[in-house]
C-alpha cells in the first residue's frame, strides 16, 4: 500500500468512527488537532466527559490489527498533544477526560469497528 492508499484509508477510517460515535450520541468538538507533539484524531464530549479519540483503521487484522498498533510511543504523544489541548482551551480542562480508541478493520461485506473506552489513561 503506497502513502495516498494508506492517507485514504485513514480518511474513511476517520469519517466511519465519526459517524459511528455520532450515531452512539458523542458531540464533536474538535476533529485533527494538531500540535508539535502529536495528533489527536478526534475530541468529542461524551455527556460530561471529555473524550479524547485515536482512530485506527487498518486493511487487515494481520500483525495484531489496528488496536495493537498503538504503542506506548503513540499513547505518549497522545497524552502530550493532550495537555496541550488543554494548556490552549482552558474551559475543556473542567471536563473529565479520558481516551478512547476506535479500531477499525476494513473488510466486505462492511467495516468492523470496535470502539475500545479508557483505552488507556493519562
Amino acid at each position: 500500500m503506497d502513502d495516498s492508499e494508506r492517507k485514504a484509508l485513514g480518511v474513511l477510517g476517520e469519517e466511519l468512527a465519526l459517524a459511528h460515535l455520532l450515531a452512539q450520541g458523542l458531540k464533536p468538538l474538535i476533529r485533527n488537532y494538531r500540535c508539535k507533539m502529536g495528533e489527536l484524531d478526534l475530541v468529542m464530549m461524551e455527556r460530561e466527559t471529555l473524550v479524547l479519540i485515536e482512530v485506527r483503521c487498518r486493511s487487515s487484522t494481520d500483525y495484531g490489527g489496528a488496536a495493537a498498533s498503538i504503542d506506548w510511543q503513540k499513547q505518549r504523544k497522545l497524552v502530550l498533544a493532550a495537555e496541550h489541548l488543554l494548556m490552549k482551551r482552558a474551559e475543556l480542562r473542567r471536563y473529565p477526560a479520558r481516551f478512547d480508541v476506535v479500531a477499525i478493520t476494513m473488510g466486505a461485506p462492511r467495516a468492523k469497528v470496535d470502539w475500545i473506552k479508557s483505552a488507556f489513561t493519562l
